[in-house]
């Protein structure tokens, strides 16, 4: 018996890395899935691996009617809908706040802010019908600290966390759970095109040891997906091998 036997889930950005991750964990635990991203050839071709159970469609989180296609399709494909995973997202140029640009600024929170509240808005509707469920909205630990050179990426994973709490205590009476998920580093294609590819004395210095996996996050994704995690919503869930416990600076190095 699978934890999510008889779930529809929609997963945003899961053409790759971590959202197909959450992909194929969740076909594998009795999920049917679609994958939406702007990644065509990524995306069928995760879908294509995942057989009945999977699905692709193109999905521009920005844009209203995309996301309104993407639901609709979700609900024609297997008939409802009851997992929301906002997956998507974008890191930002990483330049000093008075050099950002304002269409830098605003790419990181039309992706990762405005794609999130539209996904929310979008499939409230369709989880109703489907008796309710859970929607995780993937913020990262910049949304519960200051990054700096991140001004955009930093703003848009706060504004994530804020907004998950606000449906949280608007969705309830509808039987929707809604948590925000807050990852450390971790190794994925996104991480590796910016030159973090986890080898870092940062890393070793930090508690666990290590970067984080995609194995790691799908874990914790997968547990607020499911059943039982019932008990759970309007929450920030931070899984980062315990960099925010305290300043690794002042740790011996590792032997």
């Amino acid at each position: 018996m699978g934890r999510l036997d008889g779930k529809v889930a929609l997963i945003s950005g899961g053409a790759r890395g971590q959202g197909a991750a959450e992909a194929r964990r969740f076909v594998a635990e009795g999920a049917k899935v679609v994958i939406g991203d702007v990644l065509d050839a990524e995306g069928e071709s995760v879908a294509a691996a995942l057989g009945d159970d999977g699905a692709f469609v193109k999905l521009d989180v920005t844009s209203e009617e995309a996301w309104q296609e993407t639901v609709a399709s979700t609900v024609d494909a297997f008939g409802g809908l009851h997992i929301l995973v906002n997956n998507a997202g974008v890191l930002g140029g990483f330049t000093p706040l008075v050099r950002t640009s304002l269409d830098e600024f605003m790419r990181a929170i039309n992706v990762n802010l405005v794609g999130t509240f539209l996904g929310m808005r979008t499939a409230v509707q369709a989880m109703r019908g489907s008796g309710g469920g859970s929607i995780v909205n993937i913020s990262s630990t910049a949304g519960m600290w200051g990054v700096p050179f991140g001004a955009g990426y930093t703003a848009s994973k706060f504004g994530v966390r804020g907004i998950t709490k606000t449906a949280a205590l608007e969705f309830g009476r509808y039987s929707i759970r809604v948590n925000s998920v807050h990852p450390g580093g971790v190794a994925t294609e996104m991480t590796a095109a910016v030159g973090d590819d986890g080898n870092s004395d940062y890393y070793r210095a930090i508690p666990a040891g290590r970067i984080g996996t995609v194995d790691d996050i799908t874990n914790l994704v997968l547990f607020l997906a499911s059943d039982e995690s019932a008990y759970c919503t309007g929450t920030e869930f931070v899984i980062d091998g315990g960099m925010q416990a305290g300043d690794v600076r002042l740790l011996p190095p590792p032997k």
